[in-house]
């Protein structure tokens, strides 16, 4: 199942995606938590201002 999604998603044409990885400083504590998301390569820099 899992091989029918990564050969879609790799369809000519098709939407390519990007993980992005954010360091979160946590204000409770101090300590760093990392937050993952995918996003379309076409919205990367949005993701990265938020």
């Amino acid at each position: 199942m899992a091989k029918k999604v990564v050969a879609t998603l790799k369809k000519e044409g098709g939407v390519t995606y990007t993980k992005v990885i954010k360091a979160v400083k946590s204000d409770k504590t101090g300590a760093y938590t990392f937050r993952e998301e995918m996003v379309p390569t076409l919205m990367l820099q949005d993701a990265l201002k938020k």
